[in-house]
């Protein structure tokens, strides 16, 4: 069993927005001798904020990489050592559509103490957000690129959320957002509800909920902009 304590450090959604990091953790940065990232210069730039004095240096820095599985052997070495591990996702909390949730997997498995930590999550605070249902919901990530599989995909969640009062959410690459959204308010329901949350925690936030015939009359423009979509039918 290793004694290794591994840290789900969480992160800014965005760089200006430190003051949404608890002061705890960095009390847990200071524990760890080791940090697997998303992107390692983006994480020694968030550190470097909420810790001056931190010699990077100082810290053995691992990219956790797309296939999180070709990763995991070094981490169990690292366990092994009994070194505590710090994993940090590029946005939000560790493990939450993020690939570090294999990391997470691995020290389960190897008897390790896993600690997360609380921070800023776009999902939950859309959703907190939202005035749908916060009862019943689930997060089904990213939905198909192509149109006709798309525009599927939405009317069969928008039916699920009926059959369930289920509130839906998803996300799309902010470059696609905009065509997403056409989509949704194309194939939706006009009494649907539809929320968007955009730039969360930033100087530019962006948080309305609205029925589908609403959101027709004026759509926003959410290009290159981190969004969440949480859908409740009518």
């Amino acid at each position: 069993m290793s004694k290794s304590i591994v840290y789900l450090i969480p992160t800014v959604l965005d760089e200006a927005a430190v003051e949404t990091i608890p002061a705890y953790v960095l009390d847990a940065i200071k524990h760890c001798q080791v940090f697997f990232v998303e992107d390692e210069r983006t994480t020694r730039r968030y550190f470097k904020k909420i810790w001056k004095e931190m010699v990077i240096d100082d810290y053995t820095w691992v990219t956790i990489e797309k296939r999180s599985e070709n990763s995991t052997p070094a981490f169990n070495g690292l366990l092994q050592q009994g070194k505590n591990i710090g994993i940090v996702s590029e946005a939000g909390c560790p493990g939450i559509a993020d690939p570090g949730q294999r990391l997470v997997k691995a020290a389960h498995e190897a008897g390790a103490s896993v600690k997360p930590l609380v921070g800023p999550n776009s999902i939950l605070l859309a959703l907190m957000a939202s005035g749908l249902n916060g009862q019943q919901f689930q997060f089904v990530g990213y939905l198909p690129v192509e149109a006709s599989e798309r525009d599927k995909r939405i009317r069969a969640l928008e039916d699920e959320s009926a059959r369930k009062n289920c509130t839906q959410i998803f996300i799309e690459t902010p470059y696609r957002n905009n065509v997403l959204l056409e989509a949704i308010v194309k194939v939706c329901k006009p009494g649907s509800r539809l929320c968007i949350a955009a730039g969360l925690t930033g100087a530019a936030e962006f948080i309305k909920t609205k029925t589908i015939s609403d959101w027709k009359r004026n759509l926003p423009d959410l290009h290159k902009k981190p969004a969440i979509f949480c859908l409740l039918s009518a």
